[in-house]
């Protein structure tokens, strides 16, 4: 796996613009949010669909041609420096195909930010953009307004500061595999490019369009909200059996609110593949959320249980 292009970094008077690829937010929640950003010198502009509601489905942020062409339209426009998730939910799957990734591939690249359900475009903009992104807050979500765990600053500072938050890790992390001695060098390290998001997602992308092919040479982020262990079971698995894991470099787990026992299903589910896994580094659906960029060569720490970026997120 090859690392993907870095956007540029952000600097004030930057112009960037949140979209709402998925579900729909409190009005409240999404100006908090943009006030926040305004706060940090952005010039913040709200995509023209953002507030709306689906007229027959109401966990989505609109109609699914909207929504595609706010994301597409504030990617296209020269002027804009990111685009930034709104919130997470549902909906970003239904309005893939209505992208015109050709337009959007000519186009200069530029931070996108988000996770959750905003994993199936993460994927689609490496897939298709060859472009790097963010595994990061959404503008209307409550850690990202209360700066939860320093969530908000660690954000801003991967924006405007990449070189001050290149190692990742927390409190909480701990390896607990340290894979087959075949595949980590003697100092407990290994090497790879970042890729992942919301599993859920990830297996949901298989076998699409946007989805890629394999991750062989990946470092693998995992991450999920509110999902039984069996249904956890199933996506590894699914994974497995499609060879989509094939080569993958190493594990890192993130938060798992309210899900079921993942350590134990991924110690038993990627056994075979002698990879070593790190859990809770603190991504993800938890309290507070550390911004995690995707497409970027790291090297996974099994001893001090961190990860360290070889290049910044944004150049």
């Amino acid at each position: 796996m090859q690392p993907l292009t870095r956007p540029r970094r952000l600097t004030a008077g930057d112009r960037v613009v949140v979209v709402a690829p998925s579900g729909p937010m409190p009005k409240d929640r999404l100006d908090a949010g943009c006030e926040i950003l305004r706060d940090w010198g952005l010039d913040v502009v709200v995509a023209s669909h953002v507030t709306d509601q689906h007229e027959k489905f109401d966990y989505l942020a609109g109609a699914d041609e909207h929504r595609a062409a706010d994301l597409q339209e504030a990617w296209c426009d020269p002027s804009v420096a990111a685009v930034l998730c709104a919130r997470g939910g549902y909906g970003a799957q239904r309005m893939m195909d209505l992208l015109d990734w050709s337009a959007m591939a000519a186009a200069e690249p530029k931070v996108f930010a988000g996770f959750s359900d905003i994993t199936a475009l993460h994927e689609a903009f490496a897939n298709c953009l060859g472009v790097a992104t963010l595994h990061g807050p959404m503008v209307a979500s409550t850690a990202f307004i209360d700066d939860v765990a320093g969530t908000a600053e660690h954000f801003r500072q991967t924006l405007f500061e990449p070189e001050s938050v290149m190692t990742l890790t927390s409190p909480t992390a701990q390896t607990i595999a340290r894979g087959d001695p075949s595949m980590v060098s003697e100092d407990g390290t290994v090497s790879g490019v970042t890729i992942g998001g919301c599993i859920s997602m990830l297996a949901a992308e298989l076998a699409t369009p946007t989805g890629r092919p394999n991750i062989s040479g990946g470092i693998l982020l995992l991450e999920d909200v509110d999902e039984d262990t069996y249904r956890l079971d199933r996506y590894i698995t699914h994974m497995l059996r499609t060879g989509w894991l094939d080569g993958v470099a190493a594990v890192v787990l993130g938060s798992w609110h309210n899900c079921g026992a993942l350590d134990e299903v991924v110690l038993d589910r990627f056994g075979d593949l002698g990879v070593p896994v790190v859990s809770e580094l603190g991504f993800g659906h938890g309290e507070g959320t550390l911004t995690v960029p995707l497409g970027i060569p790291a090297t996974l720490d099994t001893k001090t249980s961190t990860l360290t970026l070889d290049t910044p997120a944004l150049a």
